[in-house]
């Protein structure tokens, strides 16, 4: 065990990439224990990634910089100023509620930082407000978009856990909401302690055109049901129904109302039964195509071809980072290593919010030092047995680890949104460390609400009949 964490911990603080890190440190406990034959590396290694799940990565990552390119994100901005730029701190709450919409096509906490950060952070400083406030609030709401489905990490984590990757989306759901409510509260407090206004006038239109936008996206799965009940069949109710919604979309030329239809088709595609989590990472690219080449038409093959370059080169990031944690976690279980961790906690407490609390300081520790899908596919092999032993719900547990990870990402010194939203901002890293620091309250009383309120987490899932 010392060998294999040892070798791991010392080539991290000498720099080497995490991946090859936990890759060379498994060669070197395998060739001198000899516990298994060195090909074995290359063995586990491959069968890391053949995963059904995994499929999933690559087409959320590309639906994500399809969005991208197809200005999706300045109609999502838009939308948001309409909806609650009048408020006090206005700009605050709009970047809040662009990263809720956001994160119902990405998936992913840098996406929605590079992706909307870029505008957010430039017109929040043309506003007069500070670069430290315009960084912290866009590094806090990046954090919505693993917990709003979809989540890369919970696919991630469904398929180490083997859990519903369905019931985790929908698990994320009602916690996504609290951690809005939570920042928009925090937003609010800057806002009065330092005597922001509005930063759009008020205006009736402006809101019921907003207002039109959340009844129509809400209209859409209550027509295609009462359509059913009336003994139309399914499909053909959603084809009339997508019919429908276009032809309005077209004629009011609404800024988000499409946008806003991706969660809704994913969500509810897959609680219907039409497509697993990981098709319905492909419905969300054909989707992203959908608007970028009918709908808006500001797509042209040379942006697609980008964006399908820029998904490579990330697929084959976040692949090698697990397929190098596989062999990696293998390892560990050959070891005892997990075992010897899990009983050490266990003489520790068998009270499962005592393990819960213990966990939540352990994941965040390790989520300042290592990427989000590393962590996951080191961590769910040793304390998932405890979880299990515990009578902890899995579901409830991937929401833990997911929101405390997630929170590793805008600390030093490995957050992955630290540094983008430093490079975006012009900052460096202590003066971006510093911005994000008061914007931990909120995720830290989220983090805590999640924990200890299981029902937050597991009520969505159970009354869609996706967990026990």
């Amino acid at each position: 065990m010392l060998l294999l964490l040892g070798g791991f911990l010392v080539l991290m603080l000498l720099g080497v990439p995490v991946a090859i890190a936990m890759a060379a440190s498994s060669l070197l406990y395998i060739l001198v224990s000899g516990v298994t034959p060195d090909v074995t590396l290359a063995q586990r290694m491959i069968a890391g990634v053949e995963s059904f799940p995994l499929l999933a990565v690559p087409f959320f990552i590309l639906a994500g910089n399809l969005m991208n390119i197809a200005g999706v994100t300045g109609r999502i901005y838009k939308f948001a100023v309409a909806l609650v730029g009048w408020m006090r701190g206005g700009l605050g709450h709009v970047n809040i509620i662009g990263s809720v919409i956001f994160s119902g096509m990405s998936g992913t906490a840098i996406a929605d930082a590079a992706g909307l950060g870029t505008i957010e952070i430039k017109a929040m400083k043309d506003h007069g407000y500070t670069t430290e406030f315009s960084v912290g609030v866009t590094a806090a709401s990046a954090t919505l978009g693993p917990i709003i489905p979809p989540s890369l990490p919970f696919v991630i984590y469904g398929m180490m856990a083997n859990v519903s990757i369905g019931a985790l989306f929908l698990g994320g759901v009602i916690p996504g909401v609290v951690l809005t409510l939570l920042m928009m509260a925090t937003v609010t407090y800057f806002a009065h302690r330092n005597k922001w206004g509005s930063d759009t006038p008020f205006s009736w239109p402006q809101l019921g055109s907003a207002g039109l936008e959340i009844v129509v996206v809400f209209a859409f799965p209550l027509a295609i049901w009462l359509m059913t009940l009336a003994g139309m069949s399914t499909n053909l109710a959603v084809v009339i129904g997508l019919g429908t919604l276009l032809a309005i979309d077209w004629y009011f030329d609404f800024s988000a109302v499409m946008a806003l239809m991706a969660p809704v088709i994913l969500i509810g595609g897959m609680t219907l039964g039409w497509f697993t989590p990981t098709e319905a990472a492909v419905a969300a690219v054909i989707w992203s195509l959908f608007l970028g080449l009918v709908r808006y038409r500001t797509m042209t093959l040379k942006t697609v071809a980008k964006a399908t370059f820029d998904t490579i080169e990330t697929t084959a990031s976040v692949l090698f980072i697990v397929t190098a944690a596989s062999i990696f976690a293998w390892l560990l279980t050959v070891s005892q290593a997990a075992q010897l961790l899990s009983d050490w906690m266990l003489s520790i407490t068998h009270n499962k919010w005592v393990f819960l609390a213990l966990a939540n300081v352990l994941i965040l520790f390790v989520g300042c030092f290592i990427d989000t899908t590393a962590a996951i596919t080191i961590l769910v092999p040793i304390l998932l047995p405890i979880v299990l032993k515990l009578g902890i719900d899995p579901i409830h547990f991937g929401l833990i680890m997911t929101l405390n990870l997630m929170i590793g990402l805008l600390h030093p010194p490995l957050g992955m949104v630290l540094f983008v939203l430093a490079r975006v901002a012009k900052l460096s890293i202590e003066r971006t460390t510093v911005a994000i620091l008061p914007w931990l309250v909120p995720l830290l009383l989220a983090l805590i609400a999640i924990t200890y309120i299981p029902e937050l987490t597991l009520w969505l899932p159970k009354y869609m009949g996706l967990s026990k």
